[in-house]
């Protein structure tokens, strides 16, 4: 079935709308980072890069690092943008845009995203770095979509919901991809991940003033589940693994803590914590 121009919008180039991207120009692994700088600092680990482009927020750099092709895009901060990168990558990669039908061969993306994050229990290291098991998301992306949960992510979703009382919020839950998980395991913890709509009073911080749910972090430490705990709060995670199981790809959220919530702590030096997860998701990517 041919899909509505204005639902699928391509550029007088060839290239889809935001990304500024063709077909060709990005490979089937995807790393995804929130900050523009950070995707040269993917990058310049490649043994070549093929491909370099920019468009508004998203800077993409595509090349090859041990006989692996591997794309690394930034998608700026929320999940908003990653309803965009999401469904872009996959229009690239499973849709003709010459006669804007889906491909007969639908084919999976590995998504890995690498970002930092900020931990709700006392006992997680600030400069230590997790992965999500699962996500739980509260800014609603998902709530546009139609799917389909396991009976895991369903029931971990209804625990969140009876344990964490939040007002005209309707949580979601998704769990990372299977086949990124046993890749990743070996190497880092692993976390359920909360993933917010937005940095201050949505992660349940003050400034200037008050916060209608002053005892969130407190909420989310105190969860219990006879197999999961509440380890981070973040602002993409639910919306990968969501849009990944729509749409048929497989995604993994790599973690650095940065900040520590119950002791009241931050990183001293977060861009040597990033740099070192950098080199550890590429060595267990490419190795």
């Amino acid at each position: 079935m041919k899909l509505k121009t204005t639902d699928l919008i391509v550029n007088g180039d060839g290239s889809i709308y935001h990304l500024h991207l063709k077909p060709e120009q990005i490979a089937e692994t995807i790393i995804t980072v929130g900050d523009q700088d950070r995707v040269a600092d993917v990058s310049q680990h490649f043994d070549v890069i093929e491909y370099k482009g920019a468009h508004r927020e998203f800077v993409t750099h595509t090349g090859v690092m041990n006989n692996k092709r591997i794309t690394v895009i930034s998608t700026g901060i929320g999940t908003d943008n990653i309803d965009i990168v999401l469904n872009e990558l996959d229009a690239l990669t499973n849709i003709d845009f010459v006669t804007k039908v889906p491909k007969a061969e639908i084919k999976s993306l590995d998504i890995i995203r690498i970002g930092t994050s900020g931990c709700v229990q006392a006992d997680i290291p600030i400069n230590s770095i997790l992965f999500s098991e699962y996500s739980i998301g509260l800014e609603g992306l998902l709530n546009h979509y139609a799917f389909e949960n396991t009976i895991q992510e369903t029931n971990l979703r209804d625990a969140f919901v009876s344990q964490v009382p939040l007002k005209n919020i309707y949580p979601y839950c998704f769990a990372a991809g299977e086949s990124l998980i046993r890749k990743f395991e070996p190497h880092f913890r692993k976390g359920l991940t909360i993933t917010a709509e937005g940095f201050y009073a949505p992660q349940g911080r003050v400034l200037r003033y008050t916060n209608n749910n002053p005892d969130f972090v407190k909420q989310l430490n105190a969860f219990k589940h006879p197999h999961h705990r509440v380890t981070n709060l973040e602002m993409e995670t639910a919306g990968i693994y969501g849009l990944g199981k729509v749409l048929g790809h497989s995604c993994i959220s790599i973690n650095a803590i940065l900040a520590n919530r119950i002791t009241d702590e931050f990183s001293a030096n977060p861009k040597k914590i990033v740099d070192d997860m950098i080199v550890q998701v590429l060595d267990i990517l490419t190795k």
